[in-house]
């Protein structure tokens, strides 16, 4: 018996199974505890999603010697469009009495302030976050909106970095239970479609969730004793991508399993047999994901450079439960949980005649012609990408409706000065401190500069923008700032604030774009290469690849333009969903391609891309309906970005599944035939091999192990 088989036996061993459940069940114990802590771990203040070296995160940082604590201002805004009475007036003195004392304002509440057209009035709360992050702002503000009330006839809107940030952080509250309840219903109603068993089903679904459990503590504990940035945002798809990759694996050898379930007598050989034929594929497929998120380490911006080991940590520990605990446990029940329909020992297996081997026929009949229309039809599918804007979105287009803060900028904007509460911030040396104060305050596009505020041997400047915050034009006028500032000698000026951030962070992900994605590409051809030990191959199949994440990404454009009537992409959109969809595409193309080298080997290359597709085909489509389904749950978060990234993965992974790989890739192992196979031994003339049926494998019992 190989060292491999002897491997592949130890989780589905006659005693070992029991040793593996075991150890689950006290993993289980142990890290459950933990899991539920990872939502205290998360960091969701401003640096903790910033690029590393920015200027504006520099400023963030120096800024700490005038606010010890990162501050956010609040603005209140009330408005009577029939103009404000003296019961109004009181009314927004008392509030503003009342705001100093909300937990975290710390400072002097500034106003009320009156709007020259007599309509308006705005009041500024400077709350400071501390160790709290967002959470501790959108207590802040829902303390503040119920100081507020209802007045009658008087409107009152929360805004400001404030107001913003906490409407986000309302609308990702309860996001770990509701993408973990969303994402669970739609595991378990596509394998129960996949599986048409009442209690099959049960076992994929408990190894996901014991995975998700681990992996969540691990991400806990790297955040708790490493540094590692975890943010809701990373966590949300941490649930997401360990139920879709984890599942993935589960039906690619529940599959293999059942296949061997009708050549083995014996259940512990079956799975044995399973693990050794599937295990490096899905191996393969793990790794894959894994790396390709590890090269977001590479990024500028924080947010996606915390992403990467979160997103791989789960992947590993998905890995790890499909291959040791859902094997342990299908070996454990046997094979009345395939009931209705077990499969018996000796009997045909259906894949061969079945839906899959009837398409993969119908392709070899004029493989060239299928694959170029294929390829023709994915090409005017990405034609969509030219009507793509991508920038980092504003503040009122980062949501799915229209939130009170966002309601309170275009108020605020009516009445004072549309930079309001959001200014722009300078930092420079105190001995610097006034030719820096006129340089700042006469570049166009800053209403008037604050007085400066000297402490440690530094100055500190605000300017009220003249245009909205997270236009255009106020980042121009940021430019326009630090051209000024930068020229002056000895002053070691540097400038931030909102405006700035939303700035550097476009600026951050245009640069990651350029840097990853070519990583990303490099990274899957090797591993690609190494599987398959061929080069051609690898070539066409990132290929298709990226074929198909500009078809989903060209759809996908068109649908937020002129279905959801999105204004456009987030900067680092077009990265997000390329790492899912190449890293999530060559999964299958593992999932096909292993099996199809396997046939080939067993065959010849023509016949082996028919067998290939015959027993993967269905199980990659019931993967890839599970992976989109889990993907697609994004969309019930009112956040734009989320609901944009969860609609193109959905899309791009059944794109993938439904027709790259079963049409496009199959036809071009067929009209390639043996030179797909290049330079390995497939590539070589040979006579077409009858076929034979697999060699047998020892059963998998305590004494082979």
């Amino acid at each position: 018996m190989s060292i491999g088989h002897r491997i592949a036996a130890i989780p589905c061993g006659r005693r070992t199974k029991w040793l593996v459940l075991l150890f689950w069940v006290v993993l289980i114990g142990v890290a459950g505890p933990l899991a539920g802590k990872l939502t205290s771990a998360q960091e969701n203040d401003s640096a903790a999603w910033l690029p590393v070296n920015a200027e504006s995160t520099q400023v963030l940082e120096q800024q700490r010697a005038f606010q010890p604590d990162e501050t956010f201002p609040a603005v209140v805004v009330y408005e009577r469009s029939s103009g404000l009475s003296e019961a109004d007036r009181t009314k927004v003195a008392a509030d503003a009495a009342s705001f100093a004392a909300v937990d975290g304002v710390n400072e002097k509440v500034v106003g009320p302030l009156p709007a020259e057209d007599g309509e308006a009035l705005q009041v500024l709360v400077p709350i400071t976050v501390g160790d709290g992050g967002w959470e501790k702002l959108g207590v802040a503000v829902k303390d503040m909106r119920d100081i507020i009330g209802t007045p009658d006839g008087l409107k009152a809107y929360v805004t400001g970095p404030a107001g913003v940030a906490g409407d986000s952080s309302e609308a990702f509250e309860g996001i770990d239970s509701t993408l973990l309840y969303a994402a669970l219903a739609v595991v378990i109603v596509m394998l129960l479609l996949t599986y048409r068993s009442p209690v099959l089903w049960l076992l994929p679904v408990i190894s996901a969730a014991s995975a998700l459990f681990t992996a969540q503590a691990v991400v806990y504990l790297l955040a708790k004793h490493t540094g590692l940035t975890v943010n809701a945002q990373s966590a949300g798809i941490l649930t997401v991508l360990v139920f879709g990759a984890g599942t993935d694996y589960a039906l690619l050898l529940v599959a293999r399993y059942r296949e061997e379930l009708r050549r083995h007598e014996d259940r512990h050989e079956a799975m044995a047999f399973a693990l050794y034929r599937a295990g490096p594929a899905i191996i393969a497929s793990a790794a894959t994901v894994g790396i390709s998120m590890l090269c977001l380490l590479a990024a500028e911006m924080n947010s996606t450079k915390g992403l990467g080991p979160v997103a791989a940590i789960g992947v590993g520990v998905a890995l790890l439960a499909m291959l040791t605990l859902l094997p342990a446990l299908l070996v454990t029940v046997g094979r009345w949980v395939f009931w209705p329909v077990k499969p018996r020992f000796g009997t045909p297996e259906p894949t061969a005649t079945g839906r899959w081997a009837r398409i993969g026929r119908s392709i070899a009949r004029r493989p060239r012609m299928v694959w170029v229309v294929t390829a023709l039809v994915l090409g005017v599918m990405a034609l969509g990408l030219t009507s793509l804007d991508v920038g980092v979105l504003s503040n009122k287009d980062s949501f799915v409706g229209k939130p009170q803060s966002i309601v309170g900028e275009e108020v605020l904007a009516r009445h004072f000065p549309a930079g309001a509460g959001q200014p722009v911030v300078v930092i420079a040396n105190a001995a610097a401190a006034g030719e820096v104060r006129d340089t700042f305050a006469t570049t166009r596009g800053i209403a008037e500069v604050s007085p400066p505020v000297e402490r440690n041997g530094s100055v500190y400047l605000e300017g009220t923008l003249t245009d909205a915050p997270d236009g255009a034009a106020a980042k121009a006028t940021v430019d326009r700032v630090r051209d000024a500032v930068h020229a002056l000698d000895g002053a070691d000026a540097k400038v931030g604030g909102g405006t700035a951030v939303i700035l550097d962070a476009e600026r951050a992900a245009r640069g990651d774009n350029k840097l990853i994605i070519p990583l990303v590409l490099i990274v899957v051809f090797i591993i690609l290469a190494l599987l398959l030990r061929a080069l051609v191959a690898p070539l066409v199949l990132m290929a298709t690849v990226v074929l198909s994440f500009a078809a989903a990404l060209g759809v996908s454009t068109l649908v937020f333009e002129h279905v959801f009537g999105f204004p456009g992409v987030d900067a680092a959109f077009p990265l997000f969903v390329f790492v899912f969809l190449v890293a999530l595409g060559i999964d299958y193309n593992i999932f096909l391609m292993t099996r199809v080298r396997e046939e080939a080997l067993r065959l010849d290359p023509q016949r082996g891309s028919i067998a290939g597709l015959a027993t993967t085909g269905g199980v990659i489509t019931s993967a890839g309906l599970v992976l989109a389904g889990t993907f697609a749950v994004l969309a019930t978060l009112p956040i734009v970005f989320i609901v944009e990234l969860g609609f193109a993965v959905a899309f791009g992974v059944l794109l993938d599944t439904i027709i790259v790989r079963a049409v496009l890739v199959t036809a071009l192992n067929l009209d390639l035939d043996r030179w797909m196979w290049w330079p390995s031994k497939l590539s070589a003339k040979r006579e077409p091999a009858t076929e034979t049926p697999p060699e047998p494998v020892a059963a998998a019992s305590d004494s082979t192990v």
